[in-house]
Parts: structure tokens; sequence; C-alpha cells
């Protein structure tokens, strides 16, 4: 019996941490960040991109410690085609060796040429080639990205693409940057650059297409069609405005439909895909729709009499896979009050959450807590309560007590006690309803004062007795950010959340403290030379 033809590997480059952040009301912490890095290596995918260096402190902190942490999956960092952007990629990466990748990018469109860049394609041709030879300095894998490659001719397209190639980057990323392009438009770009590109050979061909028109996963499927063998996604689709291509429908796109891509395939465990889709979905604050692809709540259900009939008969009439595929259990395991640790252990070691022992401890007798007060604990409860632990140490307040006065003849008024480290303050406001007073005595207790953009909450669980979910975001001076909790009561959910956005403002501030530090030295030094000259 002759063997079977090795199929090409489509390699899956996630960008979850660095394209997948930059959702609107999406924020992680620092230790979220390494959570999911840590998941998506036991995923199993080729690339994580972890992080703009150069954006912030913590940005160059996550992809430095991601690069440390991550042994097996390569790590790369953004740089725009600036030195000082290379300069931090490179350091931030340095623990990564050989594993660690440049990504750098330059516009090519001539609607970004003309009122971004302000630069002739002469100009930008050189930038990105110098730009490129200039990271190979410090790695032999560098990825080159013209922004907008599918609104760019298509000649100069192919020039850049050849410059690039020639000048040492490994990986050629074509973006579909806008979202802008059809399936048939996007795998013509990528089958022209094979027929265009001499040297294109030389280099891996990826992809990395948005969501504007719902088409980034179709597009991407083209793009491998047409000979790219690189997909640039993310966990749920999370992205810029309307996201990336989902990872998960990418990578089971390929596998059911092994019909038509009978010679390439991905090395994803797509076992673990339901669950990284419900982590990051938990940690992010970003809901996953109902009726989403793959991973949505009612990708596997069937309510129609016809076709639960069918199902019953054979399940192949109703459905193109299998839920075991992606790792969706038939039934969740509910735990109780009584259940004990090892069981509670268990459970959270399934769900792909790493807690260390003392984590684990405080894991626990929150669980506890929570089992007095509802009967059943699911897991969207449990990885609420793991992801409140996670970030403990990293807490600069901590909420010990509220208590508040709200009714239609009573000025609404909350009393808060805060803690910071061994100190304990309480404080008490009035305000237009329970919340708003509770969040006015969390302000006048840290001195800080926050604005709230946005509040959503959201039942996470079952019951009349679900955790209900608080998402925040809000404004601190020039700073914008993210959070999220959960409670049986939504008070207490909504001062959890609005008090971990002032944590991290006051953690980033701090943060802040020793680079304007070092800006200042630099500053002195250059005037001491000036004034010796």
């Amino acid at each position: 019996m002759s063997a079977k033809k090795k199929k090409t590997k489509i390699l899956i480059f996630d960008t979850t941490l660095r394209d997948g952040e930059q959702s609107p009301g999406c924020s992680l912490t620092h230790r979220e960040k390494l959570e999911i890095a840590t998941q998506l290596e036991r995923l199993n995918v080729d690339v994580i991109e972890a992080g703009f260096p150069i954006a912030s402190p913590g940005d160059f902190r996550a992809v430095n410690d991601i690069a440390k942490t991550i042994k097996n999956a390569s790590i790369a960092g953004l740089a725009r085609c600036v030195k000082a952007d290379i300069d931090s990629c490179a350091e931030a990466l340095a623990p990564a060796k050989k594993r660690g990748r440049i990504h750098v990018f330059l516009a090519t469109s001539a609607i970004h040429r003309k009122y971004k860049l302000r630069k002739a394609r002469s100009e930008i041709l050189k930038q990105a080639a110098e730009s490129v030879k200039y990271a190979r300095k410090f790695t032999d894998d560098v990825e080159f990205s013209p922004e907008d490659a599918s609104r760019t001719e298509s000649d100069f397209l192919a020039q850049i693409v050849e410059a690039v190639i020639d000048a040492g980057a490994t990986t050629v990323n074509i973006p579909d940057t806008v979202g802008y392009s059809i399936p048939s438009e996007f795998g013509a770009v990528i089958a022209r650059l094979y027929d265009d590109v001499p040297n294109i050979e030389q280099a891996i061909i990826n992809v990395h297409c948005h969501n504007d028109l719902g088409l980034a996963v179709a597009n991407s499927l083209a793009a491998i069609q047409n000979g790219a063998r690189g997909i640039e996604c993310t966990i749920n689709g999370l992205g810029e405005r309307a996201g990336n291509a989902a990872l998960e429908e990418i990578v089971m796109a390929i596998r059911t439909r092994a019909d038509v891509f009978s010679n390439v395939d991905t090395d994803i465990n797509s076992e673990r895909l339901y669950k990284i889709s419900r982590l990051v979905s938990r940690l992010t604050g970003m809901t996953v729709q109902r009726n989403k692809a793959i991973v949505g709540a009612n990708a596997f259900a069937h309510e129609s009499g016809v076709h639960q009939d069918g199902m019953l008969k054979q399940r192949a009439t109703y459905e193109i896979m299998r839920a075991e595929d992606i790792g969706k259990e038939g039934t969740e395991l509910v735990l109780g009050k009584h259940s004990g640790r090892h069981a509670f252990k268990h459970r959270v070691e399934k769900l792909g959450i790493a807690l260390n022992k003392n984590e684990l401890e405080r894991t626990y007798k929150r669980f506890i807590k929570l089992a007095d007060k509802k009967k059943m604990i699911y897991d969207d409860d449990l990885i609420m309560i793991a992801r409140e632990e996670m970030v403990e140490s990293s807490r600069a307040y901590a909420l010990e007590y509220f208590s508040v006065s709200t009714g239609t003849e009573t000025v609404p008024t909350a009393t808060v006690r805060l803690s910071k480290g061994s100190d304990i303050i309480q404080d008490a406001a009035c305000g237009d309803g329970p919340i708003d007073a509770t969040l006015k005595t969390i302000d006048r207790i840290t001195g800080v004062q926050g604005k709230l953009l946005d509040f959503q909450v959201q039942a996470i669980s079952m019951g009349k007795d679900a955790m209900g979910e608080v998402n925040v975001r809000v404004s601190i001076g020039d700073d914008v950010m993210s959070s999220k909790a959960a409670s049986t009561d939504v008070v207490e959910a909504a001062a959890k959340a609005y008090l971990s956005c002032v944590n991290r403002y006051l953690f980033d501030q701090d943060a802040k403290k020793p680079v304007a530090a070092e800006k200042k030295k630099v500053v002195k030094r250059k005037k001491a030379v000036k004034k010796k000259k």
C-alpha cells in the first residue's frame, strides 16, 4: 500500500494578545496575558504575537515575560519600521533566543502613502528594506507586513515583497487591514504575488484578515487555496473594529472540509478550542455570541423537531463535526459546597487555569463562600473566581466590606471599607443610586477620580442565584481602562470591577515612574555633553 501523501502544514500565528487586545473594551492584566499565552502553547499554535513592546512599559514587560515562559512556540513582537521600535522589540524578545521573531510593518497603499505617511513609493521601499536588514542583526526570524496590502497597487505590492525578501525577511504577511477584500479578489492577490515575485519561495507567505465585512475567515481560506502557508488569527475572532479571522473557525474549516483542503492541515490540538475560547471570553470580558460558529452556545444545539429526529437517527444528518472534536463535553460538572479540594483542583486544572498553591487555596475559600450563597457552581463561576484571585497580588486596594442604603424615599448612600496592605480605610458617600454611591465612596478613599464611560451587566451562569458579571470602562485622567468582576450581588461586582480599574491605573502610574526618571537622566546627560562641547 502506498504511503499517504504528506500534507503541507499551515502555520497558525495567534495575535490574540496583540491585535485581539486592541478590541474596544478588551483589557488584560499582565498575569492574564501569561495565562492565555500558556494555553495557546498547549493549543499548539506555531507563533504567539505577544504585544507591541514600545507601546508601553506594560506591553514590553508582557512580551519579555512571555518570551521567558513559553518554551515551544515562536514569540513575536510588533514594531514599526523605526529603529527605536526594533531595538525595544529585540530587547523584549531576548529571552526567547532563536524563537524570537521581530515583526515590522509599514503602510503601502496609495491612501496611506498620501494621507498618513506622506511618502513616495521609493521612500517606502527603502525604509522597509532597511528596517528588515536592521532587524536581522538581532534575529534570523524577521516578518514584514505591508499594511493595507489588499488596497495596494499590485505592481508596487510585488516590488515591496521582493525587496523585503531580498533584505532578509523570512515571512511576509499580506494583511487585509480594513477588511475590504472579498474571497475571489483576495485569493487573486496571493496568486498574483506567486506569479510576479521571483524570490517568493524564499519566504513564507502569511495573511492577516480583518472582519469588517464578515469575510475574514473566507478570505483566509481563499488565501490558503492560492498558496498562503500562514494564517494570522485570534481566539473568538477578537481584534480591532469587527475583529480578525477566528482561529477556531480556520482550523475546523480545514479539518471538516478535508475534501477541499486535502493537501494542508494544522498542528492545532482542536480538543482544546472550546476551553480556550471560554477562558479568553471570561478574561477579556468579550462575550461569545450564542450563534457563533464552532464555539457558540448554540453551535451544537438542535431545537427543531425535524432536526432532533434526524440527529437521533444519524448524527451526521445535521452535524458536520462532533462537539468532542473541539473539546466540548456533553455535560458540565457542577460543584457544590460539599465538593472537596481534590474535585475543585481537578476541575480548575481541567479548565486550563494554572494557579500556584496560595492562589488555589484562596480560590477554594472563595468557592466555598460562594457555594453558601448559591446551590450550584458552574465552570464560568470558577473561571471568574480564579481570575480575580490571579490578580490579587497586584492590587493596591481590596474591597473588605460595603453596605448600601437605597429606596424610593431614601437618598442612596454607601459605606465602603477598603484595605491597602495592613491599613483599613472606611468612608461613605451619597449618589444617584447604590452603584453610583459606592463608586463615589471608592473615589473618596483612593483619591482617584474616575469617570464611568460604559457599564454592562450580564448573568454568567444559570438560575435565579446566577453570578452577575459587571464590565466597566473607566477614564482616569488621559487613561482609559476596562475591567470586570462577578458576584451574586451586582453592586459588589460593580465595586470590584471599578476598583480593579483604579488599581490598574495606580499600577501603571508606578510603572511609568522609572521610565520617566530614566528619560530625565538621558536629557541631563545630553545637556551635559552639549555644555562640554
